[in-house]
């Protein structure tokens, strides 16, 4: 069914204490029926980007909880208790799918009182998933909120101050004022690019903070689940840290976690995403009247990262990924590589020689087991076969998580002397390498929607002018500048961007050098020449690949590797009339 046939259909339904809840469904009852809870101050029609991409091939159900949108409201305070919109919730369930287990989506306040009900007696045996978003439960909000490790505070008290709003929510009369004069509207939609909630919406609202929230923080009980819940914890979000949107792990032994680029409001703002990691989730717990693919790769690193306590924020969590690293048969990329694998992670090694990268391969698998590396053999200058590489590994093993375009190649010796053919070839490996790697990876990553982060391997040589190295700076220089600006670019897709600039680092690059202008026994003596001097330098590939890790894992935008790349960025900054001074010594490049 395409997303123009889906069928709508609106109905009531009745709660066990008289309340008449505006309900509407989309899609194919015989598909898999996923009911989705809306939070405050909206109404059902918050999900309905969502359900158009998801009504597709699952039966959707949207509805207004009491006191919202279409719906009754009760009479007093009390009628707001999440006691009873567990009871209405069930009661939904039970009127658009009575045979069949449902699988529930919630958001804020829908998330709130959807915990509730799964964490207690009013839908046992009829859930099948669970996926939350920015709305944890009360009880293990208390039971955060009371951790007292160093740790620990940190968290407690970053989310102090995302949470301002709940004790202004539960004063009298002025949150009504505020909601009734239009502010609080017109702050969302500013804020929050939403469209205004209505003053109704506002109002009766409140009532959810005033009853529940003293009774649960308060006496919190330790409430658990054996549903299957997945986590969407948007990185943005100004109200619920990830770090307490994921404080549910105890409770809920079958769970995943997925940090998402966004807001508070993803479910409006990225409706695709959203809807393509609940049908994900759906697919891994459906039951087999409902056949279905399994469930991805990244939901499935979500649980692996949860169970060994994974951090949320910036923090890559390498366990389960996928990483891409080009160049990755000797060097730099083969010691990247290496220690990407020795953190869990499964690594494509990309590189134009085919025998090494089948000996990375080896490597790893002597290591760390087999199937944790493949080779993919690869020319970057070509952007036919980046495109496929790109196409070959989102086919067969998803997006990656983490590409590392390290493949490059060194010409040396004066401008003058270098010809147009050597001019060519290390700016299309170089320079273009980089380009198509982020083109065509960096595509999948938007496109995806969760994130990622692109390493571009620079020099200290592109901050650092040598009349020595006029080439190789140049493409080097043209990486860096890339890398700031493709930053910028993705930084609210969650993509980070990091230039790596190593110094003088013994790999085999040396050994391959072109030396411009030489005959070949002068560049072979000057290649030697130049590889013992690297080898007496002593800095090893794996001392880079250690360091890119952390860049990796603080989001630098910039990381100087060696001791001399770090002087000469501080120099570049502090005192660039030397550095032109220096650049115009000869290095004994003739």
């Amino acid at each position: 069914m395409s997303h123009s046939d889906v069928v709508e259909r609106t109905t009531v339904v009745t709660t066990p204490d008289g309340l008449r809840l505006a309900v509407e469904e989309r899609g194919d009852r015989a598909g898999p029926t996923v009911v989705a809870v809306h939070g405050y101050p909206d109404d059902r029609h918050v999900w309905d980007g969502v359900a158009r991409v998801l009504a597709a091939d699952h039966h959707v159900v949207t509805y207004d909880v009491r006191g919202h949108g279409e719906s009754e409201q009760p009479a007093d305070r009390a009628g707001y208790d999440l006691e009873l919109l567990a009871t209405d919730l069930r009661a939904v369930c039970d009127a658009v799918s009575p045979d069949a287990p449902v699988h529930l989506l919630a958001h804020d306040w829908g998330a709130i009182q959807t915990w509730h009900a799964v964490t207690g007696d009013a839908l046992t045996g009829r859930v099948a998933s669970y996926t939350s978003i920015s709305g944890p439960c009360l009880d293990h909000v208390a039971l955060f909120l009371r951790r007292r490790s160093p740790r620990d505070l940190r968290s407690v008290v970053r989310q102090g101050l995302h949470s301002w709003y709940t004790l202004a929510f539960r004063s009298p009369v002025l949150p009504e004022s505020v909601c009734r004069s239009g502010l609080l509207g017109r702050l969302l939609e500013r804020t929050e690019r939403i469209p205004r909630p209505s003053v109704r919406d506002g109002v009766n609202g409140l009532e959810l903070y005033r009853r529940n929230l003293p009774r649960r923080l308060g006496r919190p009980e330790r409430r658990r689940t054996g549903v299957p819940v997945q986590i969407l914890a948007p990185r943005g979000d100004a109200y619920v840290t990830p770090a307490l949107a994921t404080s549910a792990a105890p409770f809920a032994p079958d769970l995943r976690v997925r940090y998402l680029p966004g807001g508070h409001w993803v479910v409006r703002h990225r409706p695709e995403v959203i809807a393509r990691c609940t049908a994900e989730m759906v697919a891994g717990t459906t039951e087999p009247a409902h056949p279905a693919p399994a469930l991805s790769r990244a939901a499935a690193r979500g649980r692996a990262l949860v169970a060994s306590g994974g951090r949320p924020g910036r923090d890559v969590r390498w366990e389960g990924g996928l990483a891409v690293v080009t160049g990755a048969g000797s060097g730099i990329g083969r010691a990247t590589a290496l220690a990407l694998a020795g953190r869990g992670t499964r690594v494509v090694v990309a590189d134009l020689s085919a025998d090494g990268a089948a000996e990375t391969v080896g490597i790893v698998d002597r290591r760390y087991g087999s199937g944790r590396a493949l080779a993919e053999i690869v020319d970057v200058a070509d952007d036919d076969a980046m495109a496929d590489l790109a196409a070959r590994v989102a086919a067969t093993h998803g997006v990656p998580d983490v590409v590392v375009n390290n493949a490059g190649i060194a010409v040396a010796g004066p401008f003058a002397e270098t010809t147009a053919e050597e001019w060519r070839r290390i700016v299309d490996v170089n320079l273009w390498g980089v380009v198509h790697g982020c083109r065509h990876f960096g595509a999948l990553m938007r496109e995806h929607g969760e994130g990622g982060h692109l390493v571009n391997v620079a020099s200290a040589a592109a901050y650092l002018p040598s009349r020595a190295l006029p080439a190789y700076a140049t493409t080097k220089a043209a990486v860096l500048m890339l890398s700031e600006c493709l930053r910028a670019e993705l930084a609210e897709e969650g993509i980070g961007v990091t230039a790596l600039c190593p110094g003088f680092v013994d790999t085999p690059i040396t050994a391959h050098t072109r030396f411009a202008g030489t005959d070949e026994s002068t560049q072979d003596a000057r290649r030697r020449a130049s590889a013992a001097a690297y080898a007496r330098r002593g800095y090893t590939p794996e001392r880079v690949a250690s360091r890119l890790v952390r860049a990796v894992e603080r989001n630098l935008p910039l990381a100087p590797v060696t001791a001399e790349a770090h002087a000469g960025l501080l120099a570049s900054r502090l005192s660039p009339g030397l550095l032109r001074a220096v650049a115009r010594i000869d290095g004994g490049t003739r």
